[in-house]
């Protein structure tokens, strides 16, 4: 389980909002925005008319509000919040937390027990800034709750509900939701006339029609060792980047590391010779669905199960060494 972003928690402010008009010396004319949203920067650009790209970008920020407001944990109103304190009572949610869920449950099926939606409980014991490693017998507690069977939805005709059987069950969207909104604000964006739109929060990249001269966006796969660098890029005219990786957040006790990316069975981190993975695709759900669990696998499992996703079109792997080893389906294979 990825708790990189697993807060969903701060509701941005209206001093938060940023629009910068494109300058003359910007040969894309992109017109860019910037606020803070789900624990992050949120970046928007596209090129335009000035007021439509404005009204769209205004458009995308109020939807990210909202999706806060629905899928944060911390937030007492949400519908994340009123699962986690429901006691095992249904609730009912709205339809866009039941897609969140229906799609997280998805993921956490197929992630070969990696990832996994309640493992809320676990991740509200560590501490990655302050360097806090729970106690053994309160991680015991935390991961007997744990497991994604446990959430229950219905989809009426009416009413979507969601059931948590497990009344000391937490669910965390945090490394799943990001992905699904992502998807989202291209549609909205997009169906409000933007052809060239570019999408960041935080890390979770998606586009939309390539650059105004009709070549791709180019996303850079950052450098482990120092994130300010990168190690290469990957082009991309429609779909997604996402990025995962130990180096986002952890800390280093007694002289050993400890990174964020949780293991379910036991709830410590997980044992990987990756350090991080950048996985591309058509929809940014799924990028971001399967990267923790590329993650946690390893470079030689990690990269057979790339291999058998059709959801994903390239995985890139940086090991230890800073060596990347790369699946990359848009490659046609040697013929025989």
């Amino acid at each position: 389980m990825d708790t990189n972003d697993a807060t969903l928690d701060i509701i941005p402010r209206e001093e938060d909002w940023r629009f910068k008009e494109a300058s003359a010396d910007d040969p894309h004319r992109y017109h860019e925005a910037n606020f803070y949203a789900f624990n992050t920067i949120v970046t928007f650009k596209a090129s335009g008319d000035r007021d439509a790209v404005e009204a769209a970008f205004l458009a995308g920020r109020d939807a990210c509000r909202t999706y806060e407001r629905l899928f944060s944990r911390f937030l007492p109103h949400s519908d994340i919040a009123r699962i986690n304190e429901s006691r095992g009572a249904s609730v009912v949610i709205a339809r866009d937390t039941y897609d969140v869920l229906a799609h997280s449950l998805r993921y956490c099926e197929l992630s070969e027990g990696m990832l996994d939606i309640t493992m809320g409980s676990v991740t509200r014991l560590w501490d990655f800034h302050r360097g806090i490693i729970p106690d053994q017998e309160s991680l015991d507690e935390a991961v007997a709750h744990v497991g994604w069977q446990k959430l229950k939805l219905l989809d009426g005709d009416d009413v979507c509900i969601a059931t948590l059987s497990d009344p000391e069950a937490s669910i965390d969207v945090g490394g799943t939701a990001k992905g699904w909104i992502a998807d989202r604000l291209i549609d909205l964006m997009t169906s409000q006339g933007l052809e060239h739109l570019f999408v960041n929060l935080g890390g979770n990249v998606a586009v939309h029609g390539g650059r105004p001269d009709g070549t791709p966006f180019r996303i850079g796969v950052k450098d482990p060792r120092d994130a300010s660098q990168i190690l290469g890029a990957v082009s991309i005219a429609n779909g997604s980047v996402v990025t995962s990786g130990l180096y986002e957040r952890m800390f280093e006790k007694d002289g050993r590391r400890f990174a964020h990316i949780l293991n379910p069975q036991t709830g410590m981190p997980v044992e990987t010779d990756v350090e991080g993975v950048t996985v591309v695709g058509p929809r940014s759900v799924d990028c971001e669905g399967f990267s923790t669990t590329l993650c946690a696998l390893g470079i030689e499992y990690g990269m057979d199960y790339a291999r058998s996703r059709p959801e994903i079109t390239t995985a890139v792997f940086v090991d230890r060494d800073n060596v990347a080893h790369v699946v990359d389906k848009t490659v046609p294979s040697a013929s025989k």
